[in-house]
C-alpha cells in the first residue's frame, strides 16, 4: 500500500503564508509526477498545481502567481508553498500521484480568514 500524509495546514489571516507537505510511503511508490488539489465544503475536488518528475510545473489560473510546487525526491516528499492567501483558498488540501491516482489521503485544513 502506499500511503499519502499531508501537513502544514492552519489558521491565516487573508495574505499570509502557508507551507504544506505530501509525504509518500510505501514499496509500490514511485516519485514520478506528482500534484495537489483541495476541497470545500460542498464542492468537488479541484486541481491546485502539478509537478513532473523533473520538476517541470503548472498551476490552477486561481493560484498562478501565489502557490509554488515544490519536491524533495530524496525525501519522496512535494510541497506546496502557499503565499498572498485569501478566503477563496480556504479548503481541505490534498496531494496525490500523476497520472496514477493512488488512496487518498485524510488531507490538511486550511482557513483563511479575512
Amino acid at each position: 500500500q502506499v500511503q499519502l500524509v499531508e501537513s502544514g495546514g492552519g489558521s491565516v489571516q487573508a495574505g499570509g503564508s502557508l507551507r504544506l507537505s505530501c509525504a509518500a510511503s510505501g514499496n509500490n511508490f514511485r516519485f514520478n509526477a506528482m500534484a495537489w488539489y483541495r476541497q470545500a465544503p460542498g464542492n468537488q475536488r479541484e486541481w491546485v498545481a502539478h509537478i513532473t518528475s523533473t520538476g517541470t510545473t503548472n498551476y490552477a489560473d486561481s493560484v498562478k502567481g501565489r502557490f509554488t510546487i515544490s519536491r524533495d525526491n530524496a525525501k519522496n516528499t512535494v510541497y506546496l508553498q502557499m503565499n498572498s492567501l485569501k478566503p477563496e483558498d480556504t479548503a481541505v488540501y490534498y496531494c496525490n500521484a500523476v497520472p496514477r491516482t493512488y488512496v487518498w489521503g485524510q488531507g490538511t485544513q486550511v482557513t483563511v480568514s479575512s
